[in-house]
């Protein structure tokens, strides 16, 4: 089975839109993966994805295992961007996190939910940028430790 090459550019198209979007807030955040990360990342998810399909319908194949590894696999990339030094707090979590939502854009983009890759990316975006200044609202207000 094929799949058609405009069906294919569309999918990892806003595979990797979705992951810029959500990326685009990271990086103008500083943060240590940002666009070209989150971009890359719902680009080879949807990918991924899509090779799965390829095998729809074959009696010794089971389709979700991909997705599967596709959640492991992305959770340790993940594990890259968070730090913990010392007395620090650990960082690098919903960058971590933001990461994880961009191969779950991409598995959506994949599967042509696209209603829902939209929505989906939105959220994501939203609660990053809303719950980012929450954030940094309420650690601002709280005096250091000086132990």
């Amino acid at each position: 089975m094929e799949i058609p090459i405009i069906e294919f550019l569309i999918k990892v198209g806003a595979g990797a839109v979705a992951g810029m979007c959500m990326g685009i807030e990271r990086q103008i955040k500083g943060k240590p993966a940002g666009l070209k990360t989150n971009a890359l990342v719902g680009l080879a998810s949807t990918v991924f994805v899509l090779v799965s399909l390829l095998f729809q319908g074959e009696s010794s194949t089971d389709m979700t295992r991909i997705i599967g590894q596709i959640v492991v696999g992305v959770g340790f990339l993940g594990a890259g961007v968070i730090m913990h030094r010392g007395d620090e707090r650990v960082k690098g979590l919903a960058t971590a996190a933001t990461i994880w939502c961009s191969a779950a854009a991409g598995c959506l983009a994949a599967l042509g939910l696209y209603s829902e890759l939209a929505v989906f990316t939105v959220l994501v975006v939203t609660i990053n940028i809303v719950f980012g200044y929450l954030n940094k609202k309420l650690t601002d207000d709280v005096p250091e430790n000086n132990n």
